[in-house]
């Protein structure tokens, strides 16, 4: 489940628009965490992104490994890694993720995280479960 948890604002799923950050920005850190994790970098992680108003890069991103890194990694090296490997603007990550397709419905009910993957209709839902091969 890579770790089966995470930290985001209470509202973060409440009927926000998909370029808002508090829904994109809470599936993405579900999505780099699961990344680094499959990829070994660490056995445990909570990606951390923070945003300004009007400002489309995050003011920070960081990765939290707990110490579950890999011999020979920080957590510092990881979170340099996904800033490589994702880019966290607004609009990059509802492209990347998909997310302005109409199809929060299933989002809705079942929770928004530990789902598979699927396409139906040709639109990506839980897009945010598959991760990205970092290795």
């Amino acid at each position: 489940t890579y770790g089966g948890w995470g930290a985001h604002g209470g509202g973060a799923f409440s009927g926000k628009d998909p370029t808002k950050v508090d829904r994109s920005a809470a599936y993405a850190c579900r999505w780099m965490a699961k990344s680094v994790v499959k990829a070994g970098l660490c056995k445990r992680a909570c990606v951390q992104l923070s945003y300004a108003i009007g400002v489309a890069k995050p003011l920070s991103l960081f990765v939290e490994t707990y110490g579950t890194e890999k011999e020979g990694l920080t957590a510092q090296l990881i979170t340099d890694i996904v800033k490589i490997n994702f880019d966290c603007r607004p609009g990059a990550l509802a492209r990347d993720l998909a997310l302005r397709e109409p199809k929060y419905n299933p989002t809705a009910a079942y929770c928004h995280f530990g789902r598979e993957p699927y396409v139906e209709n040709g639109m990506k839902f839980f897009s945010w479960e598959d991760p990205v091969d970092l290795s």
